[in-house]
C-alpha cells in the first residue's frame, strides 16, 4: 500500500469513473486506476429520483460486491450504501420531483471507499447537472 494515497485521491478516482463517457472509457479508466492499485467500478442509472433512490443504492452495492471492492457482508454493504446515500443527499434538493440519469462511480484503495454520483436532472431536454461525492472508511482485506 502507498501511504501517499489519500481519500482525496480515491474521491478523484470515483469521479473519473462517474464521468466516463462510454464503456470503453470506463474500462480504460479502470485499467489506469488498477495500475495505481485502486479498484473501481461504475454503474449507469436513470429514472424519477425519489422512487429510484433504493434502486440506485442496491445497484451500487451489487456492483461493488461483484467487482470485489467490498466483501459481501454487512460491513461492506453498509459502507457502500451509506456513501451512496450521502452522495445522493448532496444533490437531492435539485433532483426531488424530477428525472435523473447518469452514472455512479465507486473507487477503493485500502481503507478508503468513495462514491461519486454524476447525472443530469430535469424534464425533457431541460437538464441541470448534479454531482455528489462521499467517503467511508472500512477495514482493508
Amino acid at each position: 500500500m502507498n501511504d501517499d494515497v489519500t481519500s482525496i485521491d480515491v474521491g478523484r478516482a470515483a469521479l473519473r469513473m462517474a464521468i466516463s463517457n462510454t464503456r470503453q472509457d470506463e474500462q480504460a479508466t479502470r485499467q489506469l486506476l488498477a495500475k495505481q492499485n485502486m479498484q473501481a467500478v461504475a454503474v449507469d442509472f436513470g429514472g424519477e429520483f425519489v422512487p429510484s433512490v433504493k434502486k440506485i443504492i442496491e445497484r451500487a452495492v451489487v456492483a461493488a460486491q461483484r467487482q470485489n471492492l467490498v466483501p459481501a457482508n454487512h460491513i461492506g454493504e453498509g459502507a457502500v450504501a451509506g456513501a451512496v446515500r450521502a452522495a445522493l443527499e448532496q444533490i437531492s434538493a435539485k433532483a426531488v420531483g424530477l428525472n435523473v440519469g447518469g452514472k455512479i462511480g465507486i473507487a477503493r484503495y485500502g481503507e478508503h471507499l468513495c462514491v461519486a454520483v454524476y447525472f443530469g436532472v430535469g424534464v425533457l431536454n431541460l437538464n441541470e447537472v448534479a454531482v455528489g461525492l462521499a467517503h467511508r472508511s472500512l477495514p482493508s482485506g
